[in-house]
């Protein structure tokens, strides 16, 4: 379940998503984020299921690898919606179930359906993101969106560098706590049964360890890093330099259609869905 996970990875291709300027996928998915939030109708999230299927079929990315991206959220997804079917309330008329201090509306229930249709489709967006775009790529996108925050004395290069390594080591923590998993699971460790708070005590086999190679593999990298001379991005070159293309201009433009419907799905008239 653990490597099922895919949010941090990078598959390397040559289709027109991994072509794409890296800056053009970081904005587009930033704004895509903000849109999912943006749409108060079920039938606006026909858009997004459309506007994701074009793009996983233009990054040549396999439907079922990304959803088995999703899958270890679902648990998360399932709590999120549960509290939002418990704790949202509403008026008397739109009352759908009560015993005892609990009561279910129908804006609870819609909520519930609208919070867990956006954490999937935020999930699957940024790691359409992150598996089409590499490390290095990733770093140059970021930085040369914050450069205009360097005026106000914003470290763009550095802030862009942590928030890449940070991403990037997701998939190498996951691989270190199914080792550790298994390995503790060997000597006897139990992660499975017992209560809630017993499941709790469980984890600190694998948490402790996890911990001290987290710190390790920190501290391997800063040496690396200082060991290659690194001194942050003033004065650094890059052998790629980033350029935006027609293609990109094509991508800004399918994403401003998509927009537009959206918009329209909010404001436009409500229809059964």
């Amino acid at each position: 379940m653990l490597k099922d996970i895919n949010i941090g990875q990078y598959v390397p291709g040559s289709s027109f998503i991994h072509k794409l300027d890296p800056r053009t996928k970081i904005l587009i998915t930033f704004f895509f984020i903000i849109t999912l939030f943006f749409i108060n109708k079920f039938y606006g999230y026909i858009f997004v299921v459309i506007f994701l299927g074009i793009v996983i079929l233009l990054s040549k990315l396999s439907f079922k690898y990304i959803y088995k991206g999703v899958k270890p959220i679902f648990i998360l997804i399932l709590i999120t919606a549960v509290l939002n079917v418990f704790l949202v309330t509403g008026t008397p008329e739109t009352l759908v179930f009560k015993l005892g201090f609990i009561s279910i509306y129908t804006q609870g229930i819609k909520t519930a359906i609208f919070m867990a249709l956006r954490l999937i489709f935020l999930i699957m967006g940024t790691s359409i993101m992150t598996l089409t775009t590499s490390p290095i790529e990733l770093t140059d996108g970021i930085e040369k969106l914050l450069a205009p925050f360097k005026k106000v004395g914003l470290p763009a290069h550095e802030l862009a560098m942590m928030m890449t390594i940070a991403l990037r080591f997701i998939p190498t923590l996951i691989d270190e706590t199914d080792k550790i998993m298994k390995a503790q699971q060997a000597r006897g460790a139990d992660f499975e049964t017992g209560n809630l708070v017993q499941k709790a005590k469980n984890l600190i086999p694998l948490l402790v360890p996890l911990f001290i190679s987290s710190f390790r593999r920190a501290d391997e990298l800063a040496m690396a890093m200082e060991a290659r001379c690194y001194r942050g991005g003033e004065g650094r070159t890059r052998m790629k330099q980033l350029k935006l293309e027609k293609k990109d201009a094509v991508a800004f433009v399918v994403y401003i259609v998509f927009l537009i419907l959206c918009i329209v799905s909010r404001f436009g008239p409500s229809l059964v869905l």
